[in-house]
């Protein structure tokens, strides 16, 4: 069996900490999307495991059964080579190695494995909502999983380079114990009415990764203060952050402008799903 799959990258548009459950596991409310960027990963089965990597964020990834990708394949009772092509910085707060698991269960199950009910979750809170990667709201500690329609939205991604520790992040919080967002998200009839409302929401990780990595707050001040933006926030515990704009035109020339003048920052313009 050879599969291919892509692992599209996730962006929390808004990350409410709603709680704390009593084995340390936070509870969360949050409006996730995926992007058209990612990882590219190939699947070869074979007598023996094995990740082979690519790709300009490869260093530094474990080719062992550190990765949750070997995690995924043996769980699922699957054995073989895996290429990984690292396309997305890793320990960014855009999931790159949850998607990139979760992206191995969806490639077996189409070859008809049966995946175990709590697979995913036990390979950490971000893989369930990266399974069917398509808008969904995540809440509890990533087990509820419900879809939500959203128009498509124009973005920018901006990384400066930086990696932000979760555990600090989380640590660093002031409350755990916040309001989630309203019961029933809109339906929005335009991108641009889609941004007003979540400029209501938060993420309550940024201020406490903005004191971790002060890179955020450049980065979000050039998102900010860019032609066209309606939106800037962090995505996941950082360091990555996006901005909304009303169209693919203005999302790229804000990657032009501020590509030319942080040309080391991972930047990309993508739509939003």
């Amino acid at each position: 069996m050879t599969a291919e799959v892509f692992a599209p990258a996730k962006i929390n548009l808004t990350l409410h900490v709603t709680g704390q459950r009593e084995d340390g596991y936070h509870l969360l409310d949050s409006l996730v999307v995926f992007a058209d960027v990612g990882d590219q990963l190939r699947l070869q089965q074979g007598p023996q495991m094995q990740i082979n990597l690519s790709g300009p964020f490869a260093k530094g990834v474990p080719t062992d059964a550190r990765n949750l990708v070997w995690q995924a394949a043996e769980a699922a009772g699957w054995c073989g080579a895996i290429h990984l092509d690292k396309q997305l910085p890793h320990g960014a707060g855009i999931g790159g190695g949850s998607s990139d698991a979760a992206a191995v269960l969806r490639a077996l199950t189409a070859q008809g494995y049966e995946i175990p009910k709590d697979l995913a979750l036990s390979l950490g809170a971000d893989v369930p909502v990266c399974g069917p990667a398509k808008a969904s709201r995540m809440r509890g500690i990533g087990e509820e999983i419900a879809p939500v329609e959203l128009p498509e939205l124009q973005a920018l991604l901006v990384n400066p380079g930086v990696h932000v520790p979760t555990g600090a992040v989380f640590s660093g919080l002031h409350s755990r114990d916040n309001a989630p967002m309203p019961d029933e998200i809109p339906q929005f009839s335009s991108a641009p009415e889609c941004a007003d409302w979540l400029a209501e929401q938060r993420n309550d990780l940024e201020p406490p990764a903005r004191i971790a990595a002060p890179e955020i707050d450049r980065v979000l001040g050039d998102l900010g203060t860019s032609s066209g933006v309606m939106l800037a926030r962090m995505s996941g515990s950082g360091a990555t952050c996006f901005a909304l704009y009303p169209t693919k035109k203005e999302a790229h020339m804000a990657a032009y402008e501020i590509g030319a003048e942080h040309p080391d920052w991972w930047i990309r313009a993508v739509s939003l799903r």
